[in-house]
């Protein structure tokens, strides 16, 4: 009996374990199918999805940067194929043989051979490494030609900014460059190897509106990354095209006629629609350098050059306006109650306290009105004109005509040019104003600072019959203006009126027309003798030098016997024609000398060629529902 009993204890106790065990079998199996279902129903989009990114790659495809073309629909900064070889290191025997193969058909540096070197040994073996880039068409055709001694040599097709006028137009287009750390803003396109975005001028100030949309490609890879096939591919979004306000042939002409001179600025404005012409500095620089990417021999030439040819001297060179200045200080003066017909004699300087204040003519010119003192830029008469008007009364009329502010013009690096004030000295410097220096700013000198874009305004505004006309680059109007002509065109609306009275307007206007058309005007001998293409204008000379009492009692030595920089800036401002004003120009020859003789010249030259290549001022091209349209 006791040995049944072990035996069913024995028993009870194989089937409690087989029970466990089964039991514990269960839950595990329940667990993994539990855990199989999950994978496999809930989560199977998910690791689907995983899967697909592991065999699929999304690449970014860039679009076509817009064009810039000009008023008349000629190109500014295109497109260009950018034909670039490169070499992959599998399909290539021996990499180095391959590459002194290659350098006897195209010309490769030393510094090529080591980068590609270098570059094969931290890429896989299918990727292509480029070995040179902005092949011309010849150098191509001699790699086709001899491509069967050349294994693992490939041509490869891109796209790379053009600007055919090189430094023409260099200071309104600027360039475009690879982006650079501080510029990535988590955009995965600016991260593109190869891509460019604007750096100055108008390609920084509309790059947004020029760069367009990526496009997308699909390629198949197997698990080392080697491309299989393409599997779908949706291109981008070319950038939109601008259409600019210049005449791309005047800006050339303007820039080659300001060459003459080491260094100058020149600005040629439509005085009813505010659209520039032309807005040439100079000396310029290639843009396509850089582009293709500077030497660090090259950025240092530009940026030590003591011309400044990086800096846009028409909207950032801060000036004394000299003489020019005297229309506005005038207009100040018949707004105080001063009639045109007030006298003053001038015998060549005036005494104020124990100083003198010299006028430029030695000798003096005698008794003048407003009319001949402006026709004679006499010194004297504004001195006396400025004490008994103010320097803040004058001030506010500068600021009326642009001065002093920036103008808002669609480029970057504007500067505002400085009209002083009692308040702004007394803040800035902490001192009191001076009636001196009421009397040098009469004549545009002393603190007053302006740019060639500020005169081109002023001289625009006298001349439209007091419109605040405001510059523009594009075609596109301001915020505020809405007006279109029927053909969609987008049309600058009325410029606000300035409440200058027209009689005012009308003396200051006699004043310049005497300056150039009657012999005794400080600019008669650079007239415009073309009948009905005159224009009235205003010389101006600014000094950058202390005239010591010694040198003036010795006699002042001439510009062309001083140094470069010591001598005179040379200035001159005009409108045409003079009895149906059109277009307004403002010209500065940094230490150029006279005004009259040297700035005016310049000024009457472009004017011409202004008015011979558009007469009627209608732009024959606009831009229509994104397109560009001829009129006619």
């Amino acid at each position: 009996m006791a040995l049944i009993h072990e035996d069913n204890e024995r028993s009870k106790t194989f089937t409690r374990r087989t029970l466990l065990l089964g039991g514990g079998q269960a839950v595990l199996f329940s667990t993994l199918a539990a855990r199989m279902y999950y994978l496999q129903i809930i989560e199977s989009d998910r690791y689907k999805m995983l899967a697909e990114d592991n065999r699929i790659n999304l690449r970014l495809l860039p679009p076509p940067r817009g064009r810039i073309v000009d008023r008349y629909g000629t190109s500014m900064a295109a497109n260009q194929q950018n034909y670039r070889v490169v070499l992959v290191r599998e399909q290539a025997r021996d990499v180095g043989q391959t590459l002194d193969r290659l350098a006897r058909v195209i010309e490769l540096s030393e510094y090529d051979f080591q980068r590609v070197m270098r570059d094969v040994t931290h890429k896989r073996a299918f990727v292509p490494v480029m070995v040179r880039d902005y092949l011309s068409w010849e150098e191509v055709s001699r790699i086709e030609v001899n491509a069967p001694d050349l294994p693992g040599v490939n041509i490869e097709v891109g796209q790379t900014r053009h600007y055919p006028y090189n430094e023409q137009l260099t200071h309104i287009l600027g360039y475009v460059s690879a982006v650079s750390e501080s510029e990535l803003t988590g955009d995965p396109l600016l991260e593109l190897p190869d891509f460019r975005i604007g750096k100055q001028g108008i390609e920084k100030q509309y790059d947004g509106t020029l760069r367009g949309a990526a496009g997308t490609s699909q390629l198949e890879v197997n698990a080392v990354g080697r491309v299989i096939r393409e599997l779908s591919r949706e291109d981008g979004n070319p950038g939109q095209d601008l259409v600019l306000t210049v005449d791309a042939t005047l800006q050339t002409y303007t820039h080659e006629r300001l060459q003459a001179e080491r260094s100058a600025a020149a600005v040629v404005m439509d005085i009813h629609t505010g659209d520039l012409l032309a807005l040439a500095s100079t000396p310029g620089y290639d843009p396509n350098l850089f582009n293709v990417g500077l030497t660090n021999e090259v950025w240092n030439q530009l940026v030590k050059d003591p011309l400044t040819p990086l800096t846009n001297k028409a909207i950032a060179g801060h000036y004394a306006p000299g003489s020019t200045y005297k229309p506005v200080v005038a207009l100040a003066a018949l707004e105080s109650g001063i009639s045109p017909d007030f006298e003053v004699f001038c015998p060549g300087f005036m005494k104020l306290g124990n100083a003198r204040f010299h006028c430029w003519k030695k000798g003096g010119h005698g008794k003048v009105d407003m009319y001949k003192a402006t026709q004679q830029s006499c010194d004297v008469y504004y001195y006396e004109l400025s004490k008994r008007v103010g320097i803040d009364r004058m001030s506010a009329m500068a600021r009326r005509f642009g001065l002093g502010s920036a103008m808002g013009i669609d480029l970057p690096g504007e500067r505002p040019g400085l009209i002083p004030t009692r308040d702004w000295k007394l803040a800035k410097i902490g001192e009191p104003w001076q009636l001196g220096e009421t009397l040098i700013s009469a004549i545009g000198q002393g603190f007053v600072l302006t740019t060639p874009l500020q005169l081109a305004v002023m001289t625009a505004r006298l001349a439209n019959g007091g419109k605040a006309v405001v510059p523009r680059l594009t075609r596109q109007a301001h915020a505020a203006q809405k007006v279109e002509s029927p053909d969609g065109t987008e049309l600058p609306d009325e410029f606000p009126d300035m409440d200058i009275p027209s009689a005012h307007l009308r003396v200051v206007q006699t004043g310049m027309d005497l300056v150039t058309n009657n012999p005794r005007g400080t600019a008669y001998r650079a007239r415009i003798k073309e009948k009905g293409w005159e224009m009235a204008g205003k010389t101006g000379t600014s000094q950058v030098r202390r005239i010591t009492m010694a040198e003036r009692a010795a006699g002042v030595t001439k510009n062309e016997d001083l140094p470069w920089r010591r001598r005179d800036h040379a200035l001159f401002v005009a409108y045409a024609p003079v009895h149906a004003p059109r277009y307004a120009i403002a010209v500065v020859v940094e230490h150029g000398g006279g005004g009259s003789k040297v700035a005016a010249p310049i000024a009457r030259d472009i004017l011409i060629e202004t008015q011979r290549r558009d007469p009627s001022g209608t732009p024959p091209i606009a831009l229509v529902g994104g397109q560009l349209v001829k009129r006619g």
